[in-house]
């Protein structure tokens, strides 16, 4: 919340609300234009949030929520050392042999594990590791390629909505709201299964009825050796060991009295340990500049830049009047407002980057806690905006950080990723997945 000591000075005497209402606009703009690294926009954006006298430093400094940036950090770092030992490439292989190699069987099992391993990572992470084993994959099998990598960007956004760790909004909504891991497993796992379970289906009847592939090229792919993909088997183990107390540890984050960014860094710093005691030194500052280098540092900085840009607007005023303006339309009843925030966060998602939209959502629905009964009062809220901005990240090809990741990784390998083609096919399914959650979340809590 803003600091209540803390009043705007703004140039020439202008009204804080309708400069930072502006800025934010602008900033907006222009990320969903794409002509600049979204980084850069958001910094700009903070950065003219203080000069201008929305913010001073150290108010500005004070919207940055650090538990936030600290969990990514040391969930890149995990992942990017974890990645070196191989066992994503084995995990991809092995899937696809225990499908028998048939082209359904290996759409179907690596739609479950890239929904899996972006439950319990992050999805843009999974498919990072996951694309490539599947074209190598498809290309053994001599069937189209878009198919599975359309599925498994749907399974990673659906399957990384079931944690606090999976999706960016999720760890934002985690970290800003106090809402720990094991909450976010009782309260949305349960529907992410039958949403799955959906997804899979209407994939199935969409693609997996008609691909076929030639027993010799059936051949090639049970001959891919799963083994021979781990790279370093002593990594290997460290790497399943930390992260397996990493996942207990945010399973026992309550009662241990720990924040997500401790467990994360600390995690991050013991296999770093692992991967260098054994090296020299220049090999070791090799090895951790290389680490490193892995961690997505334009994500972190976008996530500075644009929390500051927030901060700004809730300071503004402009939260506060949106939210007021929303608990009317509601009436104050909880559930109206948990159904406008379902689908308005699925529709709006799917046009502009679910990372930015929700960044803005959550102090908007926090303005609106007096009004609905208390802060404890409003956390199906919470699950509405959770389900509605990560799932509906599946309705175009600019949703989500990992579609776009997707879509560029096919390109450089000659897949053709087309927007309208996406949204032809994924804005219908969002909207089944985003139905199935509206069912849920009346019976469970309205």
């Amino acid at each position: 919340m803003p600091d209540q000591h803390f009043t705007p000075h703004i140039f020439f005497g202008l009204d804080p609300l309708l400069v930072s209402t502006v800025i934010l606009c602008v900033t907006y703009a222009t990320i969903i234009w794409d002509k600049l690294n979204r980084a850069i926009v958001a910094l700009l954006g903070a950065s003219l949030m203080v000069v201008i006298g929305a913010l001073d430093q150290t108010e500005a400094l004070r919207g940055i929520d650090w538990n936030t940036l600290g969990l990514l950090t040391g969930m890149m770092i995990l992942v990017s050392i974890s990645r070196r030992s191989g066992m994503f490439e084995f995990l991809a292989i092995w899937s696809a042999q225990a499908a028998k190699a048939h082209p359904a069987g290996i759409l179907l099992i690596l739609q479950m594990t890239t929904a899996v391993v972006s439950a319990l990572l992050d999805n843009v992470t999974t498919v990072l590791l996951v694309v490539p084993v599947t074209l190598a994959i498809t290309r053994e099998l001599d069937v189209p390629p878009y198919p599975y990598l359309f599925a498994e960007v749907f399974a990673s956004n659906i399957g990384g909505t079931a944690t606090l760790i999976g999706d960016p909004p999720n760890i934002l909504i985690g970290s800003l709201v106090g809402l720990d891991f094991n909450a976010f497993l009782y309260h949305l796992a349960p529907i992410i299964i039958v949403v799955m379970a959906a997804q899979a289906l209407m994939i199935h009847f969409l693609w997996g009825t008609s691909l076929r592939s030639t027993t010799a090229r059936k051949a090639l792919v049970m001959g891919m050796s799963a083994r021979n993909a781990i790279l370093d088997w002593p990594l290997l183990w460290q790497s399943l060991l930390v992260l397996t107390f990493v996942i207990v540890a945010f399973v026992l984050a309550r009662p241990l009295h720990l924040e997500p960014a401790t467990i994360a860094l600390t995690g991050a710093a013991v296999l770093m340990f692992l991967d260098n005691w054994q090296h020299h030194n220049e090999k070791q500052s090799e090895n951790v500049h290389k680490t490193f280098t892995d961690v997505e540092w334009i994500t972190i900085f976008f996530f500075i830049g644009l929390f500051i840009v927030v901060h700004g607007v809730e300071v503004g005023g402009l939260l506060r009047l949106i939210a007021d303006r929303l608990v009317e339309v509601s009436g104050g009843r909880m559930a109206t407002a948990g159904y406008m925030i379902l689908w308005a966060s699925a529709f709006l998602s799917a046009i502009i980057d679910n990372i930015p939209f929700v960044a803005t959502m959550i102090p908007l629905i926090k303005s609106m806690a007096p009004a609905m009964g208390g802060a404890d009062r409003i956390e199906p809220l919470w699950w509405c905006l959770s389900l509605g901005a990560c799932l509906g990240g599946n309705g175009t090809l600019i949703g989500a950080s990992a579609n776009l990741t997707v879509a560029g990784l096919a390109e450089r390998n000659g897949v053709p990723f087309r927007f309208a083609t996406y949204v032809l096919y994924g804005l219908p399914m969002m909207i089944v997945s985003v139905a199935l959650s509206h069912i849920y979340v009346w019976w469970r809590y309205f």
